[in-house]
């Protein structure tokens, strides 16, 4: 019997690349976004069912999840990965964008986690895999108080949940990816800008120039992110926290060689 993975904000990026990922693989795929009507390519799919959800609505979340289940009968894994990105500083900030950041890349996760939790107790097991960033265990660059505040969260609510969901069978995995070539996130970011204070604008420009100019090599291949995924979904892979790509990784080795005050003043010494 075939299983089913649901998986969150596959209107584009890694989200799509997923749900094509598995249906090839012959799995049952639930692909949510918010705007399914606009779908035309993962419509092709025999087993591919989308379904509307914009995952910062509880509401919405539980109505996806119950159209899953009367649609597949059993969701064996969930794929948090719908996010977004708010950079710039947070004196600039403006209110809706600092609860939008938290709202999609925390609360987002919260809500389609406790849609299913009633699911995955009464089959006796399930398995969430949630896509956060390095930049959720270590900072790399300023301007992402906010960002990094979301992934942070998101990396200890998975670690939380694991001592009260274990019990019951359910399982839950990391993966820290650090960007790849076609989830055009640079393109996606929303900054936050205040004409008339002046303080930031050097280091907005900066980060801004280093981000246009990034060296694309230094990303993953999407595949190799779907490739984690497929290997922790299929349970090849039982690691908890899987780092994805090189930069990721050198600044793992990076935090953890050193003292914190000196790895945020060497960090802050490029910019």
């Amino acid at each position: 019997m075939a299983k089913t993975i649901f998986i969150t904000g596959t209107s584009s990026g890694l989200g799509k690349l997923t749900a094509k990922h598995f249906a090839q693989q012959g799995w049952n795929v639930v692909a949510t976004m918010r705007s399914p009507e606009k779908e035309t390519e993962l419509t092709q799919y025999p087993n591919i069912r989308i379904f509307p959800l914009d995952v910062t609505s509880p509401a919405q979340a539980k109505e996806a999840v119950e159209q899953a289940i009367a649609a597949f009968g059993k969701i064996d894994v969930v794929v948090n990965n719908a996010g977004m990105g708010a950079y710039g500083a947070l004196e600039l900030a403006k209110e809706t964008d600092i609860d939008w950041q938290f709202a999609v890349n925390t609360r987002g996760p919260i809500n389609v986690i406790r849609a299913f939790l009633p699911h995955f107790r009464a089959n006796g097991g399930g398995l969430f895999i949630n896509i956060s960033s390095f930049m959720g265990v270590t900072t790399a660059v300023p301007l992402g108080s906010l960002y990094n505040m979301s992934k942070f969260a998101l990396e200890g609510l998975t670690e939380g949940l694991y001592y009260e969901l274990k019990p019951l069978g359910i399982e839950l995995r990391l993966v820290e990816q650090g960007g790849s070539t076609g989830n055009n996130f640079r393109e996606n970011i929303a900054w936050s800008n205040e004409s008339d204070i002046k303080a930031y604008d050097d280091l907005t420009s900066k980060l801004k120039s280093l981000m246009s100019t990034r060296d694309t090599s230094q990303l993953s291949a999407p595949q190799d992110i779907v490739d984690v995924i497929d290997s922790l979904a299929t349970r090849k892979s039982n690691q908890f926290r899987t780092v994805v790509g090189d930069m990721g990784k050198s600044l793992m080795v990076m935090r953890n060689s050193m003292p914190i005050e000196q790895y945020l003043e060497t960090i802050a010494g490029n910019f």
